[in-house]
């Protein structure tokens, strides 16, 4: 299987794609790239990650960098280490919300943000040239550096509207579906930290996932039935990596995904008014959150390096993506489930309302999302030229695949960073609306 190269890092399934040597080969094009200085590296729980860990490493110093290795870390807490650092850049280990055989590497520039487009382009010149190895006398060393979780926790506890009294005072139990992934430790850890019992599921950190790893509720029913079980008043489930996060109620009624950052933007605008940046497959929901503040949001597409970049730009203060990603950059510019936690925590002590009282506030929508095999590419113009017979009147975006918007709702087209499929998103004010038009927008894709 083909690599898939993208602003969300380098992916491939172990063995068949990507190994200790094709990994060695991008961290070697990546350190000739980087200025002098050291590297951060972490990595999460998959079994495949000591291995590319070696080669990794290996291979930066090879390039002249000394290597920080700061263990088993969250991609959110290792973009922190080296923003917080003299560090030129990191990589992360991980392919995040990617099926068990798949690892990848995640890129990260000295300030802690993700490569974009024009630096990707760079390294794959420099992959082919295979220049920067440095003399024996140049070569790096590698250095252990521990309480990369410890200190990630203290910045989220330092950050001003953050109570943790008042948090504690509610009394809150959770459960934490960590998926056996980086945040088994990490996530436990904040919510003893801000006061809340909680109650770990698949937190062992063993890095074997016992259920599908990307947090939507289709896999998620071993969290909802524990917080029935355990009387609890919340459900947090993050991804391997911790930078999505999804939330379920008391009942055990998990939350679709898109619900996260519409919480948590809800709650930070209150605090601090300001833009707003999201994706093209993002729920209109925050658009609706953000003109009850009396402010703006941008839609760029897919691709946290994206909405970074536009976040950045824009001078937004809050931001993401519809997959539970919130990004919150007066912290750090980046997803991280913990400030989604933090946020929705606050948020719930300060209204003294319930997790479904509050989220019931929202007007209804409903968003389908499907996927199918990609045989071939993805045929843009040929779509194009039928959405008007296809879905009728509306506007439509071409930066990321096709978006479509009209009376009835939206659709996005469009093919994945990290997967070799086709998204179709839709959203309308009902289940049936939103089903026929992903299946008007797929039977158009597969048509083309």
């Amino acid at each position: 299987m083909a690599l898939r190269i993208s602003v969300s890092g380098i992916r491939g399934v172990i063995g068949d794609g990507l190994d200790a040597v094709v990994a060695a080969r991008w961290a070697a094009a990546f350190g000739a790239w980087l200025p002098p200085g050291p590297v951060v590296v972490g990595r999460d729980t998959r079994p495949s990650g000591p291995v590319l860990l070696d080669a990794v490493s290996s291979a930066l110093r090879s390039t002249g960098h000394d290597v920080v290795d700061i263990g088993v870390a969250s991609t959110p807490t290792t973009e922190m280490e080296v923003q917080e650092s003299d560090a030129v850049g990191g990589v992360i280990i991980t392919a995040s919300h990617n099926p068990q055989p798949w690892n990848a590497l995640k890129l990260l520039d000295g300030r802690g943000l993700f490569l974009g487009a024009e630096a990707n382009a760079a390294l794959q010149v420099l992959l082919d040239t295979g220049r920067g190895h440095v003399a024996w006398d140049r070569l790096g060393g590698i250095a252990r550096r521990d309480g990369a979780d410890a200190r990630h926790i203290a910045a989220l506890l330092a950050l001003p509207w953050l109570d943790t009294r008042a948090i504690a005072e509610r009394g809150f139990t959770a459960v934490v579906d960590a998926v056996e992934g980086a945040g088994g430790a990490l996530v436990p850890e904040l919510l003893a930290a801000l006061g809340v019992r909680c109650v770990p599921l698949h937190c062992g950190l063993t890095g074997l996932f016992p259920h599908p790893a990307e947090p939507t509720p289709a896999n998620l029913a071993d969290l909802s039935a524990a917080v029935r079980r355990e009387g609890a008043d919340l459900g947090f489930a993050v991804d391997p990596d911790v930078d999505r996060l999804v939330l379920a109620d008391a009942s055990g009624r998990v939350l679709n995904e898109e619900l996260t950052l519409a919480v948590a933007a809800d709650f930070l605008l209150g605090r601090e008014p300001g833009p707003v940046a999201i994706n093209l497959s993002t729920t209109a929901l925050v658009e609706v959150v953000a003109a009850r503040h009396g402010v703006g949001v941008t839609r760029t597409p897919v691709g946290e390096a994206n909405v970074v970049e536009a976040m950045l730009r824009e001078g937004a203060v809050v931001g993401g993506e519809g997959n539970g990603g919130v990004i919150y950059p007066a912290l750090h510019p980046g997803r991280d489930a913990l400030v989604g936690i933090a946020m929705v925590l606050q948020h719930l002590a300060d209204t003294g309302l319930s997790l479904a009282e509050l989220v019931d506030r929202y007007p209804p929508v409903a968003m389908i999302k499907d996927k199918f095999d990609q045989e071939g590419p993805f045929a843009a113009e040929d779509i194009k030229a039928g959405l008007g017979v296809a879905l009728g009147e509306g506007a439509v975006d071409d930066r990321d695949g096709l978006r479509w918007s009209g009376p009835a709702g939206w659709v996005h087209m469009r093919p994945s960073n990290t997967e070799p499929i086709v998204r179709v998103i839709a959203e309308a004010a009902s289940e049936a609306l939103a089903r026929d038009l992903v299946s008007r927008a797929r039977a158009l894709c597969e048509r083309a």
